[in-house]
């Protein structure tokens, strides 16, 4: 499936213009996520139609507490994510190139029939970075809102407006991982930056889009009082104390195994910090 995001270059290269990494891409390579390849100076996506991971979830697993409470929402994943984060709890199939992971074959009408036959009321787009393959998505999306079906995104939110613009009028729910209020931390632990997130979590919120928030946090790295008074506070500032946020306990993992968990002290912490900022809805994770 040819992309849709992206510039050819004169060298052969192709720039992809899916996310802020703007990756240029040689002839038979692929850019920092792993799925999205220059073949003969067209940038394909590797996974469109492919999902390697399917499920049936309440949706309270996203997580999402005020959406729709105590239905299910059939959970799909591709492979591939243009972050690298140190403490990735889906590394296997987030990090692993398309050919890595067995894969089904599902194209976005199947995916539908699929949703309906099981009596889901939506689609998460979840477990890996769905801006990745959000070719894939939109159209999924587009035909799940023509069949009155909801469509759900878990993200870390790192795209680029114009990618994210085409997908917000089929999106009605998400699930924006914002991994600290620190640009450093954003670079050292996931390999990214903080401000295009704040730009998602905005267009979102002005696309009218249930937001609910997540914050994991880590010992060491990201829990500092003073950083998640700042996070809390422009929540507030931006409209957004309505917004569910979810504290998540850190459990050991990946290239971070030598950490400990998160005290469960810090994550209530957390939460007296984000209720007297204004945050409405405080909800603990992992605990």
């Amino acid at each position: 499936m040819e992309c849709r995001y992206y510039q050819q270059q004169e060298d052969g290269k192709v720039e992809c213009q899916l996310c802020p990494h703007h990756c240029k891409i040689s002839e038979g390579k692929r850019g920092i996520c792993g799925s999205r390849r220059n073949r003969q100076g067209k940038l394909v996506s590797e996974v469109y139609g492919r999902p390697c991971a399917l499920a049936i979830d309440p949706i309270e697993k996203k997580p999402l507490y005020h959406f729709h409470p105590g239905t299910t929402c059939l959970s799909l994943a591709c492979t591939g994510c243009n972050f690298r984060c140190l403490n990735c709890q889906n590394h296997d199939i987030s990090q692993a190139r398309p050919e890595q992971v067995p894969s089904y074959e599902l194209q976005p009408e199947a995916l539908i029939a699929l949703c309906q036959e099981h009596h889901c009321p939506g689609i998460a787009y979840t477990y890996t970075e769905p801006l990745t393959y959000i070719e894939y998505v939109t159209d999924a999306a587009r035909l799940a809102h023509e069949a009155g079906l909801w469509n759900i995104l878990v993200t870390a939110g790192y795209v680029n407006q114009e990618p994210l613009a085409d997908l917000l009028p089929y999106l009605d729910a998400a699930n924006i991982d914002l991994k600290s209020f620190s640009d450093d931390i954003y670079q050292q632990v996931s390999g990214g930056h903080l401000e295009p997130v704040l730009q998602t979590i905005l267009a979102m919120r002005d696309a009218g889009v249930w937001i609910e928030l997540t914050n994991l946090l880590i010992p060491g790295v990201n829990d500092d009082k003073a950083m998640i008074s700042r996070m809390c506070q422009w929540l507030n500032d931006n409209g957004l104390s309505e917004a569910p946020l979810h504290f998540s306990r850190f459990f050991p993992r990946y290239k971070m195994s030598h950490l400990e968990p998160t005290p469960v002290a810090t994550l209530q912490q957390a939460r007296k910090i984000a209720q007297e900022a204004g945050i409405r809805h405080v909800y603990l994770g992992n605990v």
